[in-house]
């Protein structure tokens, strides 16, 4: 089992930057590799970003250049440090892990992030 707890989440101007961060707990070791997934209301689950266990990283076209997925295994947290965000990227943020093997999914609670004037 893996739980993870999000955080960092807020209310951010159009261009501002946040940082959010993930803390993984319980079956550290048995994870494979984390991300961050943002819903929008009405809309799917969308990948924004992931990092695998080797520190490889993978981000969507959108955010290529202005998101960066990093990890500090001492603290067994995953950040997201988001910059010049825009108003289309209000959503839920969720963290996201999964385990080596069976490849099972495990998520958090979710982070909402508004980005308004």
């Amino acid at each position: 089992q893996v739980q993870l707890v999000e955080s960092g989440g807020g209310l951010v101007q159009p261009g501002g930057s946040l940082r959010l961060s993930c803390v993984a707990a319980g079956s550290i070791g048995s994870i494979r590799a984390m991300g961050w997934y943002s819903q929008a209301p009405g809309k799917q689950r969308e990948l924004v970003a992931t990092i695998t266990g080797g520190g490889s990283t993978n981000y969507a076209d959108s955010v290529k250049g202005r998101f960066t997925i990093s990890r500090d295994k001492a603290k067994n947290t995953v950040y997201l440090q988001m910059n010049s965000l825009k108003p289309e990227e209000t959503a839920v943020y969720y963290c996201n892990a999964i385990v080596k093997g069976n490849l099972k999914d495990y998520w958090g609670q979710g982070t909402q992030v508004t980005v308004s004037s």
